[in-house]
C-alpha cells in the first residue's frame, strides 16, 4: 500500500514526494528510483521541517506511534486504514492531532471508487426509495503475505473483519448513517489462520439492515459485490462482471502485498483520495475521511470482533 500511495503522490500536481522510509531497503529503493524521493529513516523524515505531510503505511499496531510522532512534529497525517488496532490507540491519535492542530486523513478508499460513489448518489437521489437491506461481499483467495506475515496474526491485524471489511463498514455508515447494533460470526478460532470467513449483520438507526460478507477462502481472485434494496427498486454491482475477462485458477501459496482493485480507464481511487486530502490542506475543495470518521468505522469493526468472540449482539 505504501507503493500505491507513493505512486499517487508522484502524479498529483500539487504535491511532491520527497522522502521514503522502509525496513526493506530494496522496497525503499524501488520507490525512490521511480519517484525521485530520497531514502531516509522514519525519524529523519518526521523531524524534517520542510515536510508538510507524513503518510503512514505500516502494519496496523504501529499506526499510533507514527501518527502521534508526526502530529507532535506539526505534520498533517494521512494514515492507511484501519485507524488503529484499539479504540484507546485511536483516541490517542485523535487527541495528538487535535492538540497539534493538524489534519488526520484515513485511507477508507472505497468512498472514492466510481461504482460506490454512483451508488451513493443514486440512493441519495431517491432512485430506489428508502433503503431496507444491503448485502456486500469483499475478498477472494489467497490471504496476502507481508512483513512477519502480520495479516495472519489476529492480535496484530484483527483478521479480515478489522483489516478488510472495515471498508464496507465505513462505506455503509457513509451511505446509511449511524449503526445501532452489530452481530457477527466467523471462522476465527476454528480454522487455519490463513483461511478466514466472516458474516456481519449491521442494524442501522434508520432501520436498514446490512449483511457484510468477507472471505479469504473464495477462489477466483479478489472481488467485491453489493446489492442495495429499497422501497422502489434494487441496485447491484459485481466487480467480476465489470471486467471483460474472468480467470479462475487454483493457488497454494500466499500472495505478496495487498490486492489493489484497478480500473485502467479511470484515475486510481487511491490517487483520488490522496489528491482530495492534499487539496483540503491547501484550502481547495477536497473530500477527506477524517480521523473521527475513521474512529467510528473502527468502533463497528471492533464491535463485530466482540460479537464473534461472545456470540452476542453488540450495541453501539
Amino acid at each position: 500500500m505504501g507503493s500505491t500511495h507513493a505512486e499517487a503522490y508522484r502524479v498529483i500536481e500539487n504535491a511532491e514526494l520527497v522522502a521514503v522510509a522502509d525496513l526493506v531497503p530494496e522496497r525503499a529503493q524501488a520507490i525512490a528510483s521511480r519517484t525521485g524521493a530520497t531514502i531516509r529513516s522514519a525519524a529523519e523524515i518526521i523531524k524534517d521541517p520542510s515536510i508538510d505531510v507524513i503518510d503512514v503505511c505500516v502494519p496496523t499496531p504501529l499506526h499510533r506511534d507514527f501518527v502521534v510522532a508526526a502530529a507532535e512534529a506539526g505534520k498533517h497525517v494521512f494514515c492507511e486504514k484501519p485507524l488503529a488496532r484499539t479504540l484507546e490507540e485511536a483516541e490517542e491519535m485523535l487527541e495528538a492531532c487535535k492538540k497539534a492542530g493538524v489534519k488526520l486523513g484515513v485511507g477508507h478508499v472505497v468512498r472514492f471508487f466510481p461504482e460506490y460513489i454512483d451508488a451513493y448518489d443514486r440512493v441519495h437521489r431517491g432512485e430506489i426509495g428508502e433503503v431496507a437491506t444491503v448485502r456486500t461481499t469483499r475478498g477472494g483467495f489467497p490471504l496476502p503475505t507481508a512483513w512477519k506475515d502480520w495479516y495472519a496474526n489476529y492480535e496484530w491485524s484483527g483478521g479480515l473483519v478489522l483489516d478488510m471489511i472495515i471498508h464496507d463498514f465505513d462505506y455503509l455508515r457513509w451511505l446509511l448513517g449511524p449503526v445501532e447494533r452489530v452481530f457477527a460470526k466467523s471462522t476465527f478460532g476454528r480454522d487455519f489462520n490463513r483461511l478466514e470467513y466472516a458474516l456481519v449483520t449491521l442494524k442501522f438507526k434508520s432501520g436498514a439492515i446490512a449483511h457484510v460478507e468477507g472471505s479469504w477462502v473464495n477462489s477466483g481472485g479478489f472481488h467485491t459485490r453489493f446489492e442495495i434494496a429499497g422501497t422502489k427498486g434494487l441496485m447491484d454491482y459485481d466487480s467480476r462482471k465489470a471486467n471483460p475477462i474472468n480467470l479462475t485458477v487454483n493457488t497454494t501459496g500466499g500472495m505478496p502485498g495487498v490486492p489493489v482493485p484497478t480500473r485502467p480507464w479511470v484515475e486510481s481511487p487511491y490517487t483520488t483520495e490522496i489528491k482530495n486530502f492534499i487539496d483540503a490542506l491547501q484550502g481547495k475543495e477536497g473530500k477527506i475521511v477524517d480521523g473521527n470518521e475513521g474512529y467510528e468505522s473502527l468502533r463497528i469493526a471492533l464491535a463485530a470482533l466482540e460479537s464473534i468472540e461472545t456470540g452476542k449482539a453488540v450495541s453501539l
